[in-house]
């Protein structure tokens, strides 16, 4: 399967500040592909970059016109002070879509984010996740090839969040190539490849599976608190990174989280 779109080795450099570093990704047709994490991790730049919107100091980027792709910003990429239907109608009039075309898209897509009742409403009136499903449907709405989405669900409902997950995945299925950021690791393990970012450099890179085989060390799980530097607490439960110890107990690596505090923890061990 071909790539729509990829970044190969790039980095990027904000004056001193080097924001990504040796930063690889393929869109694939049909897939969602997440980058994974915190404020600063460099997901934004990542994403931007794929998109064309900013030039690499060092790498390639292969990615398509603009008239093939469709981006949600952040800031939900509405217009407050336009109803849904106007915010439908300046976008349709940018992409050149009108008529029976428009129509037809505009009702299936408001019907897919359950705001087919609320045409007449300002869109700053809407609740955040009404406006991100919004959102979504405007950066939809020219059935574009690369859809690229900036923490689409942050903020949202946990409602409205099933409700994007379901429109992001029908988009995959109808075979657009999904990226998206996310700080959520629930929404990273239904993705079909990850990419986890630390301070602009790629933590771990691969399935949900291969990223949880990928773990260096191994993890425990007890009631007792452990090391604070290789230990968090977990619910009600503890959690402990050991790097080689395999009498320390039976390896486990619980889900996405395990696996990404656990490569943190080695990250820093290594540089120590």
């Amino acid at each position: 399967m071909n790539a729509v779109a990829r970044l190969a080795d790039v980095t990027v450099r904000y004056g001193h500040h080097v924001a990504l570093t040796g930063a690889s990704l393929e869109a694939l047709p049909g897939q969602v592909r997440a980058v994974v994490g915190g404020d600063g991790a460099g997901k934004t730049t990542m994403l931007r970059t794929l998109a064309g919107a900013i030039r690499p100091d060092e790498g390639e980027v292969e990615t398509v016109p603009l008239t093939r792709l469709g981006f949600m910003p952040t800031a939900a990429g509405v217009w407050r002070d336009l109803t849904v239907d106007q915010n439908i109608d300046f976008i349709a009039a940018s992409q050149g879509i009108a008529g029976t075309t428009l129509k037809e898209r505009r009702a299936q897509l408001l019907e897919g984010a359950g705001l087919t009742d609320a045409r007449g409403r300002l869109a700053g009136a809407l609740s955040g996740g009404m406006r991100q499903k919004l959102a979504f449907s405007l950066a939809m709405l020219h059935r574009p090839e690369l859809v690229i989405l900036d923490e689409p669900s942050t903020g949202v409902d946990p409602v409205s969040r099933v409700d994007l997950w379901r429109m992001i995945s029908q988009a995959a299925a109808d075979g657009a190539a999904i990226v998206m950021s996310t700080t959520y690791l629930d929404e990273a393990e239904r993705a079909a490849h990850v990419t986890v970012l630390d301070a602009g450099e790629p933590l771990l890179t691969g399935t949900p599976a291969e990223v949880l085989a990928s773990v260096p060390g191994h993890v425990t799980i007890d009631d007792q608190q452990g090391d604070r530097g290789l230990s968090w607490r977990r619910g009600h439960r503890y959690h402990h990174w050991h790097r080689h110890d395999p009498a320390a107990g039976v390896p486990r690596v619980a889900d996405m989280e395990d696996a990404v505090v656990a490569a943190s923890l080695a990250k820093e061990v290594a540089r120590a």
